[in-house]
């Protein structure tokens, strides 16, 4: 897990020397979480915040990582389920038309929940996002859970903002 961290840290320095447009930001908006584990399915429905920086990195594309805190729950019969997670995306956003883009790329979720035995998981993000000015956006995007015992797919309609 260290070593796959480091190499992360290491190619996104790499690519942060070589970024010739920089621009940092924020987002945040509605979480849908779909948790599926031995043929049964669970939904919980939450919120993310979080930030994001911007890296010219060829025309028309974008390295965009960013650092998110996802909270969610559900409540049945006097019982509440709560989940917490800090999500790493680390998307690829390319510019298909003005002001459309579509977004690719890995995500790393860690559940701040301390009894989860699964704390790290790995998902793939599909998403894309509608500049709605220079500075102000909507982005919807897929996370698919690709590992651990229980999948943990993420659907997120975001908005935000670039300084």
């Amino acid at each position: 897990m260290k070593k796959i961290i480091l190499t992360m840290a290491v190619v996104l320095t790499a690519t942060f020397a070589n970024a010739q447009d920089m621009k940092f930001g924020v987002r945040g908006g509605l979480d849908m979480v779909s948790v599926t584990a031995s043929g049964a399915s669970e939904s919980l429905t939450g919120f993310f915040f979080g930030s994001f920086a911007d890296f010219e990195i060829a025309d028309k594309m974008v390295l965009q990582p960013g650092l998110n805190y996802h909270t969610a729950s559900k409540s049945e019969a006097g019982v509440t389920a709560k989940w917490n997670f800090l999500s790493i995306p680390v998307l690829l956003k390319y510019t298909v038309a003005e002001k459309i883009n579509l977004l690719a790329g890995p995500s790393l979720y860690y559940s701040l929940e301390s009894d989860d035995s699964d704390k790290t998981r790995f998902n793939l993000d599909l998403g894309g996002s509608y500049d709605i000015t220079e500075n102000f956006f909507v982005e919807p995007r897929y996370s698919i859970g690709l590992t651990g015992d229980a999948k943990v797919s993420h659907f997120l309609i975001g908005v935000g903002y670039k300084f």
